[in-house]
């Protein structure tokens, strides 16, 4: 491809425009903070800038999201301990399923970080096992025995979510579909 006279500074902008948003969220079910979690997509984003040229005809949210997490994950290393919100965020619309997601919310904060972000990656991001081992380093061996800890500690912490995850269907598994054992 051609340099432009910009250097594919327009190329960069339209793709923060299009995808800030759902990176935000993904970084805030990650750290549960809001402001960590602008401050990690922020971080991520310049770097980006930075690697533009070389990453662009590639697949930049990948990019960003394995240096979000990485990212995330330094972070919690550094200070060794997490930051709960004491409050949900705030809610654009008044939805039905709110209850449903504060217990979600509670029970991925008393998950370890490494847990968490598998949770996040694999099944709000709806990664492959393989996407998810290159995001965060590790093997796909990992993934799955973090992921399989990580719906078991699900399951102890909050039962209410298998209960309310299908209304109407009784102790619904919060896995449906998905091979876990218990």
């Amino acid at each position: 491809m051609a340099p432009t006279g910009n250097d594919g500074r327009d190329g960069y902008l339209a793709f923060v425009e299009t995808h800030q948003h759902r990176l935000l969220r993904a970084a805030y079910l990650i750290c549960g903070n809001r402001h960590q979690a602008e401050d990690l997509l922020q971080d991520a984003l310049l770097k980006l800038a930075l690697r533009w040229t070389s990453v662009r005809d590639g697949d930049p949210s990948a990019y960003v999201r394995a240096i979000l997490y990485r990212d995330a994950v330094s972070w919690w290393r550094r200070r060794r301990r997490e930051w709960l919100s004491a409050t949900p965020p705030e809610q654009v619309a008044h939805d039905r399923d709110g209850a449903l997601r504060l217990t979600m919310h509670d029970a991925l904060g008393l998950l370890p970080p490494r847990q968490r972000a598998v949770l996040v990656l694999r099944y709000y991001e709806d990664l492959t096992e393989v996407a998810t081992a290159e995001a965060l380093g590790v093997t796909v061996g990992t993934v799955k025995s973090q992921c399989h800890a990580a719906l078991r500690r699900l399951r102890e912490v909050a039962p209410d979510l298998a209960r309310d995850a299908r209304p109407g269907q009784g102790s619904a598994d919060l896995t449906a579909g998905v091979e876990v054992n218990p």
